[in-house]
C-alpha cells in the first residue's frame, strides 16, 4: 500500500515550492534583488571573479566557467568556490542561465536545451576575452549535466578540456522517490512542464535525459570529473550521478573523508573538502591528496 499520507504532504510541499518561485514578484522587490546582486558581483569583480581583463598564466592556461544549478544563480552559487580558485591563481568567470519571465532571481528553470545554447555563446565570450583556446567547466547540480548537451550537439567538445560535475544529475532524479508519484497526481507532470520545464527535464526518464545518454555518456577529447555525496537528498540515487566511459573519474567525497556530511547544496557551495578535488581534476599534473585535512589548505 502507498505511504498516502507521507507522499500527499511532501509532494505537495514540492509543488507549493515551485509555485512560489514563479509567483510574479513586486516591483519593489525585484529592485531590492537586482540592487543586492549588483553589490555582490562588483565585490566578488574586485577580487578576480568575472573580470574580463585577466589572463590565463602558464600554470593555469585555461579560464574555469562556473555554472550554477537549479534555483542558483551566476552569485550565490559561487560565493566560496569562486574566490577559493582566484586565490590560487585561476581566472574564473560565471554566467546566469534558464531565467523565465518574472523570475529575475532564481534561474536555471528554462529548457535545458536553450540554457545550453546560452552556455555556448557565454564559453565564446570568455574565450574572445581571454585569448584561451579551451576552457574548463565546473557545475553544481543541474549546471553540472546541462554542460553535456552543450558538448555533445552544439560543438562544445572542440572548447573545453574539462568538466566537473558536482553532484550532477546526470542521469537524472527521482528526487527520493517522488517522481514517480506523479502520475497518481492528474495534471501535476503537464503543469511541471508547462510552468518549470528546465525541472521537468531533471525528471529521470525524461525525453531530455533519454537523447543526452542515448549513444553514451561522453564525447571523445573531455576528461570528466564527477564529485558526489552519499548524503545527497536532491540528486537520487546518487549514485546516478556518475558517468561511464573513456576518461571518466567518479569521486564519491566519502572515499576521500568519510567525516564528510555535505548533501546536496553544501557539496557545491562550501565544502572545502570537494573545493580541493575540483581543483585536483583542473589540474591533475598537480594533484595533492584529497583528505578531511583539505579543509584547511
Amino acid at each position: 500500500m502507498l505511504p498516502w499520507k507521507p507522499a500527499v504532504r511532501a509532494l505537495s510541499v514540492l509543488l507549493l515550492a515551485a509555485a512560489a518561485t514563479l509567483a510574479p514578484t513586486t516591483a519593489a522587490s525585484a529592485r531590492a534583488e537586482t540592487a543586492t546582486a549588483a553589490t555582490t558581483a562588483t565585490a566578488t569583480s574586485s577580487r578576480g571573479w568575472n573580470d574580463y581583463s585577466c589572463k590565463p598564466s602558464a600554470a593555469h592556461p585555461r579560464p574555469v566557467v562556473l555554472v550554477h544549478g537549479t534555483l542558483g544563480n551566476s552569485v550565490d552559487n559561487w560565493l566560496v568556490l569562486a574566490p577559493y580558485l582566484v586565490n590560487r591563481g585561476y581566472c574564473v568567470f560565471s554566467l546566469d542561465y534558464g531565467q523565465l519571465p518574472n523570475v529575475p532571481f532564481f534561474h536555471g528553470l528554462g529548457p535545458i536545451e536553450a540554457s545550453a545554447g546560452q552556455l555556448d555563446t557565454y564559453v565564446d565570450r570568455v574565450l574572445a576575452a581571454t585569448g584561451a583556446p579551451e576552457v574548463d567547466i565546473v557545475g553544481h547540480s543541474q549546471g553540472g549535466m546541462m554542460p553535456r548537451w552543450y558538448l555533445k550537439f552544439l560543438g562544445g567538445a572542440e572548447k573545453v578540456n574539462a568538466l566537473v560535475g558536482i553532484a550532477p544529475d546526470n542521469h537524472g532524479t527521482t528526487l527520493l522517490g517522488l517522481t514517480k508519484l506523479l502520475p497518481y497526481f492528474p495534471g501535476a507532470e503537464g503543469l511541471i512542464k508547462a510552468n518549470t520545464p528546465g525541472l521537468a527535464d531533471q525528471i529521470a526518464g525524461s525525453p531530455f535525459l533519454t537523447k543526452l545518454n542515448q549513444g553514451g555518456d561522453t564525447v571523445p577529447g573531455v576528461r570528466y570529473h564527477v564529485i558526489a555525496t552519499q548524503y545527497d537528498e536532491v540528486v537520487t540515487p546518487y549514485r546516478s550521478q556518475f558517468l561511464s566511459g573513456p576518461n571518466v573519474t567518479n569521486v564519491l567525497i566519502q572515499d576521500k573523508c568519510a567525516l564528510d556530511l555535505s548533501e546536496h547544496v553544501a557539496i557545491g557551495t562550501v565544502d572545502r573538502v570537494t573545493f580541493h578535488e575540483v581543483e585536483n581534476a583542473l589540474d591533475p599534473a598537480r594533484a595533492t591528496p584529497t583528505t578531511c585535512l583539505s579543509v584547511i589548505g
